[in-house]
């Protein structure tokens, strides 16, 4: 049987404070959340794995039992790895109890997610026992089936979804207002429990899901949480270097322009794509330099651009 090093799990050391591993578990929790990762196998089993080591670590009294076990582990090993005989587990709390746990991730916007029976490893079967499969199975027998899942599309603007917004849209003949964050992005789902397809047996009613897309915008182009916007500039400020307005979601900015700047060369505003979202940092603006030749020059003006390139190929 595999040790399992909840504290690794959650990139904390074993000296690490409730505050902190609480602060680990809810930055990760939301990164492989399987309502932000439809359909991956694996962001699943990691968030399965994530929610063993908090369910363990976040109470006092199943931390110290696992720290004494992780103690004694070498004594297991050579007990036979893996054969109950050889190792005591009852002095840790372990096997039997019919028990069954609901992990909550305790952040609004994630709910809570169950895993009964056999989506515990079983090195946390061993510790802690069976955690109540059969009792698992009575009660879904006794709800019911879950009514079917709906899903849905939801169209923002760039706007919206930067800013956040909240709509009334209509589905299953109901009337839902849903609202967003500021720092939606294309492709998320939202989840709104209980409000699907209607229960069956006295079961749970289903659940709705509803895709963001974000429509394209004759000014910005969304990648990710990144926005591309193309700016002017002018020949003289390209080449001496200088200050532009370039204008953001959130308003106008001052940017430096390099001297010498190329035409199509980037520059990368930190921060200023869409907004932080469930603890995914903000999202950059990047800058593509158009160069805008003069025209309309006078004779005077054509003669200094001529005398610059005859100084300028004299250099080489």
């Amino acid at each position: 049987m595999q040790y399992k090093d909840y504290y690794k799990i959650l990139g904390v050391s074993k000296s690490a404070s409730a505050e902190e591993i609480k602060k680990a578990y809810r930055k990760l929790a939301l990164k492989y959340h399987p309502d932000k990762n439809p359909g991956n196998s694996k962001a699943e089993e990691k968030f399965k794995e994530i929610s063993e080591a908090w369910e363990v670590l976040r109470d006092p009294e199943k931390r110290k039992k696992y720290d004494k076990l992780g103690a004694d582990w070498k004594h297991y090993e050579k007990a036979g790895a893996g054969q109950a005989g050889g190792f005591d587990w009852s002095r840790f709390g372990g096997a039997g109890g019919g028990r069954s746990y609901r992990f909550e991730t305790g952040f609004e916007d994630m709910g809570d997610v169950f895993f009964g029976g056999g989506d515990f490893s079983d090195f946390f079967k061993a510790f802690f026992g069976d955690m109540g499969e059969a009792a698992h199975k009575k009660t879904r027998s006794a709800s019911g089936l879950k009514g079917q899942d709906l899903r849905a599309e939801m169209e923002l603007t760039l706007s919206e979804a930067f800013h956040g917004t909240s709509r009334i849209i209509k589905l299953n003949g109901e009337k839902l207002r849903v609202r967003t964050n500021p720092g939606a992005y294309d492709g998320q789902e939202l989840r709104i429990r209980g409000r699907g397809d209607a229960r069956v047996s006295g079961g749970p009613r289903g659940d709705i899901y509803i895709k963001i897309r974000i429509r394209p915008d004759p000014n910005y182009l969304v990648e990710g949480r990144n926005l591309v916007t193309e700016v002017p500039v002018d020949l003289y400020t390209a080449i001496l270097g200088g200050k532009i307005q370039v204008e953001t979601p959130a308003g106008k900015v001052s940017v430096s322009v390099p001297k010498g700047s190329q035409p199509g060369s980037v520059l990368r505003l930190k921060g200023r794509g869409l907004p932080e979202q469930g603890g995914d940092a903000p999202g950059d603006l990047m800058v593509r330099i158009r160069v805008l030749l003069p025209e309309d020059l006078t004779d005077e003006e054509i003669r200094l651009f001529r005398k610059l390139r005859d100084i300028h190929q004299g250099r080489h």
